[in-house]
């Protein structure tokens, strides 16, 4: 059984820090997914993106990296798409408008965007090679969905050797309860932690970083 280390303390020190947004993007709020899971709609719009929103324009104020991941082929017909990908039906077309990252996700202009045809976006991306050519050695992710791409980017994360924290108010899945089986089921391989206690983190380890250089 994985050990769980109840002493996950690292300072998040903004230089080497970067906030990773899962799949917020148009194909995950259309109006018919919205009326079949009344919970997830309710739960997007009034917890996860607000949350999300404070999330990213601390981290970026403070200086840490933004880097957004989306569903997205690289190809019109899909036919890059991972296998369990194609066998669920799974299709966002290269350029597809249900690939745009949602305005609350705060996507600016320089941002690294990377799409993915796969639940792992660290298996199907260059983003373990992006970040460590920017020096980035914790990764905080956020996003949907708790139970499915969010736990295999901690997951991945970790065993890639990155130092992963989970902002669990900022995610959220198709259920309360899956949500919170999620976050309990991957808490070993990650912090789990409010937006509030991340920013928190972040703006220390940037004043202790500051106060040692000066």
């Amino acid at each position: 059984m994985k050990h769980i280390d109840a002493q996950r303390n690292w300072p998040l020190h903004p230089a080497q820090t970067a906030v990773l947004v899962v799949d917020v993007q148009g194909s995950e709020v259309q109006p018919e997914l919205q009326a079949r899971e009344p919970y997830y709609a309710r739960s997007v719009k009034e917890e996860m993106l607000p949350a999300l929103t404070r999330l990213v324009d601390g981290a970026r104020a403070a200086g840490c990296e933004i880097v957004y991941t989306v569903m997205e082929a690289l190809t019109r017909d899909g036919r890059d798409r991972s296998l369990d990908y194609k066998l669920s039906g799974m299709l966002i077309p290269k350029g597809s408008p249900l690939a745009e990252i949602l305005p609350e996700a705060r996507c600016q202009d320089d941002d690294i965007v990377l799409p993915k045809t796969s639940s792992g976006v660290f298996n199907s991306t260059t983003l373990a090679y992006v970040l460590r050519n920017m020096g980035i050695t914790n990764v905080v992710v956020a996003g949907l969905m708790t139970d499915q791409c969010i736990d295999m980017a901690v997951r991945d994360g970790a065993d890639l050797g990155f130092y992963m924290v989970c902002a669990g108010d900022a995610c959220t899945t198709r259920s309360r309860e899956r949500h919170d089986q999620a976050l309990k089921a991957f808490g070993g391989y990650c912090r789990v932690q409010t937006v509030s206690e991340v920013l928190d983190d972040i703006t220390q380890a940037g004043a202790e970083g500051r106060k040692r250089a000066g």
